[in-house]
């Protein structure tokens, strides 16, 4: 735990920007992802990304100063090299505007650098993209959420700070409609159904296990068979709340692990499909994703099809 009082020369900044400059190697995402989960309070409050510090505020920050600003940082002096360069055209953009981007993230991609991943992110690929552009008034574009490195799929790009504040609202307090598609082991029991089933925080730090527990957090997931074999079948899945590889979790809780998933999966079965199918990722897909715009409000849709990789399983598995 970080526990610090507020002096004089920071009066007036925003939690957002002070964290930044504090936390300099923590992804943006990530830093609004700690405010909208708790684990960045004031004065023992919950807190929120615009709000002002005022001298004498007490900031509390969920985690080790070694995990938050160490972590990243090279082991040497000497300055990290520079990442390789990415070819922006590479990006497929679904929908851009001055506020925000939806980028159809391919499977491979990491969203942010970290666990030895150093380039070619989509971060890389924005900022190339945006050129001058990706930084205006002391912030810089970043993904509003996370897709996991092997999901493909719609993820969203704050370009304003605004944009950010508005994202981390609704991800928080309303949380977007989001639809995968997801390849699954077995014959499922019937046509639709809810798996209701509470999940151990992921990022659960050891000294707060042994101090209060396992964290175990609520995690609600909707699943539809769209098309069914005997051997596996293609559901689409609605999420009611945004847990760590929540949908990849439930799946294999209930017998049906998502085929290609190397972390939770079958791995037999992964054998399997790869000489059979041609499968060489995870079948994951994040299809569409509905949220109110961070300008004005208004409804907007976004939605993106299976990649061609995807749908050649499918015909090879006679799922289409």
């Amino acid at each position: 735990m970080i526990e610090y009082r507020i002096e004089a020369d920071t009066v007036g900044m925003r939690l957002d920007k002070h964290l930044r400059k504090r936390m300099p190697n923590v992804p943006v995402s990530h830093l609004f992802k700690m405010i909208r989960t708790k684990k960045v309070r004031v004065n023992g409050k919950r807190a929120q990304p615009e709000q002002l510090l005022a001298e004498g505020d007490v900031l509390t920050i969920r985690g080790t100063e070694e995990q938050l600003t160490l972590a990243e940082r090279p082991k040497s002096d000497r300055p990290p090299p520079p990442p390789p360069p990415v070819d922006p055209s590479r990006l497929v953009i679904l929908l851009e505007d001055d506020w925000m981007m939806a980028v159809d993230k391919p499977s491979g991609m990491a969203v942010h650098t970290g666990s030895g991943i150093t380039g070619g992110t989509l971060v890389d690929y924005v900022r190339a993209y945006l050129g001058p552009k990706a930084t205006r008034n002391d912030f810089t574009a970043s993904p509003a959420h996370r897709l996991d490195r092997e999901t493909s799929g719609v993820i969203l790009v704050a370009k304003r700070r605004p944009a950010m504040v508005h994202f981390t609202e609704i991800f928080t307090n309303g949380h977007p409609k989001k639809r995968y598609l997801a390849l699954v082991k077995g014959k499922m029991p019937k046509d639709s159904g809810v798996i209701d089933l509470p999940l151990a925080e992921h990022q659960q730090t050891a000294e707060s296990k042994s101090r209060r527990g396992i964290n175990m957090q609520a995690a609600v997931t909707r699943w539809k068979v769209v098309r069914q074999s005997s051997e596996a079948a293609l559901l689409s899945c609605t999420i009611e709340t945004g847990r760590t590889h929540q949908i990849r979790r439930h799946l294999v809780a209930v017998g049906h692990p998502v085929v290609g998933d190397k972390k939770y999966g079958d791995f037999a079965l992964n054998r399997d499909v790869r000489a059979r199918w041609g499968l060489k990722r995870l079948f994951l897909h994040a299809e569409r994703i509905e949220f109110p715009h961070p300008e004005d409000g208004r409804k907007v849709v976004v939605e993106t099809p299976l990649p061609p990789e995807l749908t050649d399983v499918l015909k090879r598995a006679a799922l289409l």
